[in-house]
């Protein structure tokens, strides 16, 4: 109760500060960071899930915080930004159907994560002033808008080819710290867990569409083969961010989207998942139906959660 309660007040004051003072909606972002990731860690970190934070949407969000803090009217820093706000961490809230549950704070966590540097450079993009205004120094020419849109060249340079060498470089130091430095100690503990082995553990239960492409390759090939769909889909979702941030409008309809897509996902969760939680529980004690215990759920499970549950009643 205490955490819905929480939930529901935060929330609603971030609405209320985004409509009321806009440009102060960064500095609440930042406070959310600095607060809540670290309490993340040290809950992962006992769970064995703190290898999660090495995932690209904590890379970004870094980057986000640096950005807002230290190089605030840095126009090119500010596009790169917005590329992987707008870009993979938007459309990893819809695909990986993250449910906004007020009573659930890593469910919240999660969904801010993805949502919160989305609003806060739509913010920027369109409504603040102290920013805008930032690009129009005394003694220069006045600008039609900000940042610069009159070359489609230097859109794509910072909007798009840019982001995809900054995420090149977080694949590469994922890959050594993962997959080479700490590989044996992953090796010896099966319980640690990465977003490669959740994944492939949970595509090859469901003997899905994203196990057999990820075994075309063969088995041994299956983290070049995530790692290449993953690069795909950041290529795709990237040069989406082209035409958003040009265009009001689609920039403004992405929002609602987003937000429409997560509590969507958080009242299903509530109102057909929760419930067949409960009559899974009851027929485990009854002994009508045995159920393999799932207590310590990760989060990618938790995310999942209602394809997971429908394969248990299919079953």
């Amino acid at each position: 109760m205490v955490t819905h309660l929480l939930g529901v007040l935060g929330f609603g004051g971030f609405c209320f500060i985004l409509g009321a003072r806009p440009q102060d909606v960064r500095y609440l972002y930042c406070l959310f960071y600095v607060i809540f990731v670290p309490l993340r860690w040290i809950y992962y970190r006992y769970k064995k899930w703190h290898y999660y934070l090495l995932d690209f949407c904590y890379y970004a969000n870094t980057i986000f915080l640096i950005m807002l803090l230290c190089y605030p009217e840095n126009e090119k820093f500010f596009m790169v930004c917005f590329s992987f706000a707008e870009g993979p961490l938007a459309w990893a809230l819809i695909i990986w159907r993250c449910s906004l549950v007020f009573n659930s704070m890593d469910k919240i966590v999660s969904v801010f994560i993805h949502l919160l540097p989305g609003l806060v450079f739509f913010t920027i993009r369109w409504w603040d002033p102290v920013f805008f205004e930032a690009m129009h120094p005394e003694g220069t020419a006045r600008r039609a808008s900000w940042p610069y849109v009159e070359s489609k060249s230097y859109l794509w340079t910072w909007l798009f080819f840019v982001p995809l060498v900054a995420y090149m470089v977080w694949q590469l130091l994922y890959f050594l710290i993962v997959d080479v430095l700490r590989r044996q100690r992953l090796l010896r503990d099966p319980e640690v867990m990465t977003s490669y082995r959740e994944l492939s553990k949970k595509a090859q239960k469901a003997n899905n569409m994203w196990w057999r492409l990820s075994g075309l390759l063969g088995d041994q090939n299956r983290l070049f083969m995530y790692i290449l769909l993953q690069g795909l889909f950041t290529v795709a979702t990237t040069a989406l961010t082209v035409p958003i941030f040009l265009s009001y409008e689609l920039h403004l309809t992405f929002q609602v989207l987003k937000v429409s897509a997560s509590v969507w996902n958080g009242g299903n969760f509530l109102l057909e998942v929760m419930p067949r939680q409960v009559i899974l529980k009851e027929k485990k004690k009854t002994g009508t139906q045995p159920i393999e215990a799932q207590l310590d759920q990760s989060p990618l499970e938790k995310s999942m959660e209602p394809n997971n549950l429908s394969e248990v009643n299919e079953e």
